[in-house]
């Protein structure tokens, strides 16, 4: 039977990548205002959870490509089903190519990545190439810039729908309420 609804896999998908980039940004953030010399230390738990952020976004996009996406409602504009496709595929490409430039930008670095103390990740086969490593680093930290317009764009949006077109289309992303039909 067809739904106007997300599976819960996706909707948890959605929420922990969601949290997971709320919480790596604060740690960056917090790595900008670490004492000097201590950039890198403080960045640490930055670089694993955007680790994680990668291995969820790649499970994300699989179950995306298994399981069919509900579609669009029938009642949005055709620049609102524009603008939210755009906004969904910048999102994925900023969630895969965020952590991969940090990760190849460190490893230029010939900084390896601590996983939470569990294990380290191995540097990517890169030249060693201090410079370009720091402004791959430095595009990453103006495109996670980028990232949090979006995100404040895409909370907007979700606002407007609820509070504004009382259309119920939040629901869509969430196992309670009820989300309009087509």
């Amino acid at each position: 039977m067809p739904t106007n609804r997300y599976s819960i896999g996706a909707m948890t998908l959605h929420w922990a990548i969601a949290i997971a980039v709320i919480w790596d940004w604060r740690l960056a953030d917090a790595a900008e205002h670490a004492p000097r010399g201590q950039h890198f230390a403080v960045l640490q738990p930055h670089f694993a959870l955007g680790m994680v952020i990668l291995v969820l976004t790649a499970i994300r996009l699989i179950w995306r490509w298994t399981h069919k996406a509900p579609p669009l409602g029938t009642h949005l504009a055709n620049w609102e089903r524009f603008l939210a496709q755009a906004v969904h595929y910048i999102f994925y490409a900023l969630l895969l190519g965020l952590p991969l430039m940090a990760w190849i930008g460190t490893s230029m670095m010939r900084q390896p990545i601590d996983f939470f103390g569990l294990f380290t990740i191995p540097n990517l086969p890169t030249p060693d190439a201090r410079g370009p490593g720091h402004e791959l680093t430095d595009l990453h930290g103006t495109l996670g810039n980028i990232m949090l317009w979006l995100i404040v764009l895409h909370v907007l949006g979700a606002l407007k729908h609820q509070f504004w077109d009382k259309d119920g289309d939040l629901y869509r992303m969430l196992p309670f309420g009820t989300p309009r039909s087509g």
